[in-house]
């Protein structure tokens, strides 16, 4: 990935990537660059070596307003895809933004600070994990401008949030806290110092088997939408690829000599 002035990735040596939204002075509010920018990053988080776990975070006073109100303004070039064109798979654009941390084949953990309205609060939910600031603003915004949300929200929420309290939510767009949203389903854990412990779940993820924590992240994905016979295959299916491999033996071993294990990446 090139370096850009909207979003930064560092890979440390335990495989556990600090991906950071770098358009502070703007509270890292969404543009068309800061869009194609995080499906760059995306991208290259696909294709790196070593990466076993993400941290998601934002630089300055918030991990992210949303839209850029100035984007409302902007006229659309003549050659840009419907919003109902699938330019990324099952997603346009917009919503890539924030499944494609769902996607990912490692775990995610999204730290949030300061700011989380809309677009932003889509993203996060595209993590697996939520570490929350408690007195981080937070609010499902679009209805706000007239929008319904559309960046993958609905797909994002289901299993997180109780169906009317989503919908009290969507309608009237009101501003919750981070400490509240633990409550509500939207945050995994309230902590003062969110980066810190998002950093701390993500080490505990990369010191376990990479290819049975990939393979949990593949059957979790296929749980809300498969029925039950499909999910007691798919776990079958999982666990004979990985038992009796290098890593799984490593693991065991590591466990009864109470040592760190040394596994090989994916």
């Amino acid at each position: 990935m090139q370096p850009n002035d909207r979003v930064s990735i560092d890979l440390g040596e335990d495989g556990v990537a600090q991906v950071r939204l770098t358009r502070g002075d703007k509270m890292n509010a969404l543009d068309p660059e800061m869009f194609e920018r995080i499906i760059e990053a995306g991208s290259a988080l696909h294709k790196m070596d070593g990466l076993r776990a993400v941290v998601l975070s934002g630089e300055g006073r918030a991990f992210c307003a949303g839209l850029d109100t100035a984007s409302f303004s902007r006229t659309p070039s003549p050659d840009e895809p419907e919003l109902t064109e699938r330019t990324y798979g099952n997603a346009n654009k917009f919503q890539q933004v924030a499944m494609l941390w769902r996607k990912l084949p490692v775990p995610v953990i999204a730290a949030v600070h300061g700011v989380c309205f809309g677009g932003g609060l889509q993203i996060a939910s595209g993590a697996d994990i939520r570490v929350v600031h408690p007195e981080t603003r937070m609010a499902i915004m679009e209805l706000k401008w007239g929008l319904v949300p559309d960046m993958g929200g609905y797909a994002l929420w289901r299993g997180l949030v109780r169906d009317d309290v989503l919908r009290e939510l969507i309608y009237t767009n009101r501003e919750f806290s981070g400490a509240e949203a633990q409550e509500l389903g939207l945050a995994t854990h309230v902590d003062g110092e969110p980066v810190a412990r998002a950093t701390m779940i993500a080490s505990e993820i990369a010191n376990r088997n990479p290819h049975a924590i990939r393979a949990a992240k593949r059957l979790q994905a296929g749980m809300v939408e498969r029925g039950t016979d499909a999910i007691l295959l798919e776990e079958s299916i999982e666990q004979h690829a990985i038992m009796r491999t290098k890593n799984q033996v490593e693991a065991v071993m590591a466990g009864m000599q109470k040592r760190a294990p040394k596994f090989e990446d994916v």
